[in-house]
C-alpha cells in the first residue's frame, strides 16, 4: 500500500457562494466513504487566517516561507491506496466533489511512515 497526497489550492475553487454548501458537503461525502473504505489517513484544510512560519535549524522562527509554497492553501488529503490507478479514481471522486481538479502525488515508500 502507498500512500497519496490529492490536493487543490484555493484558487481553483471556482463555485458561486451559494454553492459552497453542497461543495463541502459532496466533499465531506467522498471522504467519509475513504474512511468506510479504510483507506483514509488524514485530510483537511489549509487556515489561511493564520500565517506560515519559517523554523530554522537552531530553533529560531520567522513569519515567512519558502517562495515556492507561498501559494500552498486550499485542502488536501492522505490516502493509503494500492495502486496509482485507484488513487486517480479517488482523486476524481475528490475532484468531481470539489469542482476542481485535484493533483495527485505519490510520497516515498519509508517502513518508518
Amino acid at each position: 500500500m502507498t500512500k497519496f497526497l490529492i490536493s487543490f489550492p484555493a484558487s481553483a475553487m471556482d463555485a458561486p457562494a451559494e454553492d459552497m454548501a453542497a461543495v463541502s458537503e459532496a466533499s465531506r461525502a467522498v471522504i467519509r466513504e475513504a474512511k468506510a473504505a479504510g483507506v483514509y489517513v488524514f485530510g483537511g484544510g489549509i487556515n489561511a487566517e493564520i500565517g506560515s512560519l519559517l523554523v530554522a535549524p537552531d530553533g529560531s522562527s520567522t513569519s515567512e516561507t519558502y517562495r515556492q509554497t507561498r501559494e500552498f492553501d486550499g485542502g488536501f488529503c492522505v490516502l493509503e491506496l494500492p495502486s496509482r490507478d485507484v488513487a486517480v479514481q479517488w482523486a476524481a471522486r475528490l475532484a468531481m466533489a470539489c469542482r476542481c481538479a485535484q493533483e495527485l502525488r505519490e510520497f516515498h515508500d519509508d517502513p518508518e511512515s
